[in-house]
């Protein structure tokens, strides 16, 4: 299996009769950035979820590097190298910039087998690419801006260095110039070699970042392919893919 991340015929859903997934298949490879792009509701949010471990499909089957993750708890998988960055961000409010970004990482030192000098390391470099992070280093996670929240989650996905990262409507709720500086960071996660699934409102970022794109609709996968091939006519042919009329 080529794939870092691939789901099998994977249906899944928040109540015993009704399914968000429905007979999903899909994948990631190594190295690539893929994109998953669909209307509210279509099921984007609970492919994260059944992948990190938040939700249990009832049919199918997950695997990451090979192995079935199906049934791991999201502990075990952020153990095993894979990274969700939420949509609705998992920040510990009443902490420090600099002890959000430590945590993490020192919880699973010992098991992980990483030094505390390198941890030091890590956090020291992350400070240097993301210098707004740097200079409020002891001020509480709450009183950050929504911009500055969003780059101390991408920040402390760079201090876990995962091989595998969900990325979940980063861009929502933030400028422009914000949202630029989020999907800049997202390339840069992506160059240091660590696969990403993302998912975002703006289709024309996600079409520009990602190689592969896949367009859910209703839980099931209606379109996919190069992201060549969805530049081409974009507002056309993406709006025709979500069954948007115009």
């Amino acid at each position: 299996m080529s794939a870092i991340l691939q789901l099998e015929n994977v249906t899944a859903g928040y109540s015993a009769d009704i399914d968000i997934l429905r007979g999903l298949n899909l994948k990631v490879e190594r190295g690539s950035v893929t994109g998953l792009i669909g209307l509210n509701g279509a099921g984007k949010s609970t492919v994260m979820k059944s992948v990190f471990g938040f939700l249990r499909p009832r049919i199918g089957h997950v695997f990451y590097n090979g192995r079935e993750i199906t049934a791991s708890s999201p502990h075990d998988l952020a153990a095993k190298g894979l990274w969700l960055i939420p949509q609705d961000g998992g920040l510990f409010d009443h902490m420090s910039v600099e002890t959000n970004l430590r945590l993490p990482i020192e919880t699973r030192r010992a098991a992980a087998g990483i030094s505390r000098a390198e941890i030091d390391r890590r956090v020291g470099d992350v400070m240097q690419q993301f210098p707004i992070l740097r200079e409020k280093r002891r001020q509480l996670a709450t009183r950050l801006s929504g911009g500055q929240r969003k780059l101390l989650e991408f920040a402390i996905a760079h201090v876990q260095r995962p091989t595998l990262c969900l990325i979940d409507e980063p861009s929502i709720g933030l400028a422009p110039k914000v949202a630029e500086e989020v999907f800049a960071h997202i390339s840069t996660l992506a160059k240091t070699g660590t696969s990403i699934l993302l998912v975002d409102h703006n289709i024309r970022k996600v079409i520009e970042v990602a190689s592969y794109v896949y367009v859910l609709t209703l839980g099931t996968v209606s379109a996919e392919g190069e992201s060549s091939a969805f530049r081409t006519d974009l507002h056309g042919q993406v709006k025709e893919w979500l069954g948007i009329n115009y």
